[in-house]
């Protein structure tokens, strides 16, 4: 199943990450890599892997960038494993895509994915599931706030073993990207009635419910409180992220 597959990644000044999730794809016989026009290390970190290909193109949106990378970078196997910069593969969910035998019927694989916090898996994150094995053929996307889904044509399985999103770029970096992912997330908010939002959209139109139930919720049914610092800064994550999101929505309300 390996060769019939081709990891496709976006990519914008992810020389803190790039390395790590090219390593583990050093099975594939291609790699294709879109990027954003970095200005750090991580065009030369990819050239420096023989199996990866770099192709430029300016960011306007996710969806559409993940849409060029898949039709029209010449990939021509029949399946994609699509990656953030910051997903690495683990063993395990190596050796069972390797033993994949997907009926016809099959059209993707949703991936479970373990949150780091400088390197250490968490025992717990709001992080969910995403479509990032597919049949190229079957799939295209779509933009959804402040971040892109991936519409597949046909049944989506679930992929036992986890990888690991592990993200270390500066805090700095994350704390620049809250305000313009809010700023989309609450956009999208606004565009959709009472009921068609999910019950988590819900609380965040609320306002004043998530910033700090987000936290509460990680340390304790997410079981941050086992993590120590790094469960304490992942509740204190979210719980920013939260309230810079409360803060767009109070400022669209009162007329900003």
């Amino acid at each position: 199943m390996l060769d019939r597959i081709t990891p496709l990644i976006l990519t914008w000044n992810e020389e803190a990450n790039i390395a790590r999730t090219l390593e583990k794809l050093r099975w594939a016989r291609e790699v294709v890599v879109v990027d954003s026009g970095s200005t750090d290390g991580t065009r030369s970190i990819c050239e420096a892997f023989s199996n990866v290909r770099m192709v430029v193109r300016p960011f306007d949106n996710h969806a559409t960038q993940w849409n060029f990378g898949l039709k029209e970078t010449g990939i021509a196997s029949d399946w994609v494993l699509a990656l953030d910069a910051d997903y690495v593969l683990t063993d395990a969910s190596i050796d069972e895509m390797q033993s994949l035998l997907p009926a016809k019927s099959i059209a993707g694989y949703r991936m479970r994915f373990r949150y780091c916090v400088y390197g250490r898996p968490l025992s717990g994150t709001l992080y969910p599931p995403v479509t990032g094995l597919y049949r190229r053929e079957a799939a295209h996307y779509v933009q959804d706030g402040h971040t892109q889904r991936v519409a597949v044509n046909g049944e989506v399985g679930e992929l036992g073993a986890f990888a690991l999103h592990d993200d270390r770029k500066p805090l700095g970096r994350w704390l620049g990207a809250q305000d313009r992912y809010a700023q989309l997330e609450c956009d999208l908010l606004a565009t959709r009635s009472w009921g068609e939002l999910r019950w988590q959209d819900r609380m965040r139109k609320l306002m004043v419910v998530t910033p700090w139930l987000v936290p509460i919720y990680c340390l304790t049914v997410g079981r941050g409180y086992r993590d120590g610092w790094h469960g304490l800064f992942y509740a204190v994550q979210r719980g920013v992220a939260e309230a810079v999101l409360s803060l767009k929505l109070m400022e669209k309300k009162l007329g900003g």
